[in-house]
């Protein structure tokens, strides 16, 4: 899961951050409004964490241009503002949580899961596919009941083919959400290609009902029998 930390105190910022990644999710910042509005205009994330107070301008007009340009992502205002009005005008703009700081990791961590589950996967803990079952917190995938041993970057993959089902999700998308931002300077996706090679091996080994499909010159697509 790909989270975005919009947040311009440097060490709220970095405490965040790895305290995330200590979770295995890919997580990016942005420190400023300017910032905020480039990456959420350009990259999806299945998770905003935002702050009000921002340099050069309010996280409630980051909500807003998130808004008007139809944007998915779960959203939870992360700010020491306590205004009500701030907290109403947020939730009203379409976020998900607001978290009062100071508050402890522990919290954060429930608040991003319970949004990921409610965006991602209608409110279940588990997401079952035909005969998989995935289970995001814990990181563990099952086929007829039976541990489906992944690395960390197959489990990835997995987890974002079957949360996006219904759809063709091109190579860039993909690399981008497992990841990161970073991936714009690959000359090539051939990292790509191992991991899903070896997902699939690993998924017809144990006759999972479902493939994830290439589709040439374009990505991939997960498909069910």
């Amino acid at each position: 899961m790909k989270i975005l930390v919009i947040e311009d105190e440097a060490e709220m910022l970095e405490n965040m951050v790895s305290s995330l990644e200590k979770e295995l999710y890919l997580v990016e910042t942005a420190s400023s409004f300017e910032e905020a509005i480039e990456k959420t205009g350009v990259y999806d994330y299945d998770c905003i964490l935002l702050d009000i107070a921002l340099p050069g301008g309010s996280g409630l007009e980051v909500l807003n241009e998130l808004k008007k340009q139809g944007k998915t992502e779960g959203v939870i205002i992360v700010s020491a503002k306590d205004s009500l009005d701030d907290k109403i005008k947020g939730l009203d703009l379409g976020a998900d949580d607001y978290l009062p700081k100071p508050f402890h990791m522990a919290e954060l961590h429930a608040r991003v899961k319970s949004v990921l589950r409610r965006r991602k996967f209608e409110g279940n803990q588990l997401v079952v596919l035909q005969n998989v079952e995935i289970d995001p917190d814990k990181r563990l995938a099952y086929v007829n009941r039976e541990m489906l041993r992944l690395n960390r970057k197959e489990f990835d993959i997995l987890l974002f083919m079957v949360s996006n089902k219904d759809r063709l999700v091109s190579k860039t998308a993909l690399a981008e959400h497992v990841w990161g931002d970073h991936i714009d300077e690959a000359d090539s996706f051939e990292f790509i290609y191992s991991q899903i090679k070896n997902l699939r091996k690993k998924l017809k080994d144990q006759q999972a009902s479902i493939e994830i499909q290439a589709i040439y010159g374009i990505g991939y697509k997960l498909i069910t029998e």
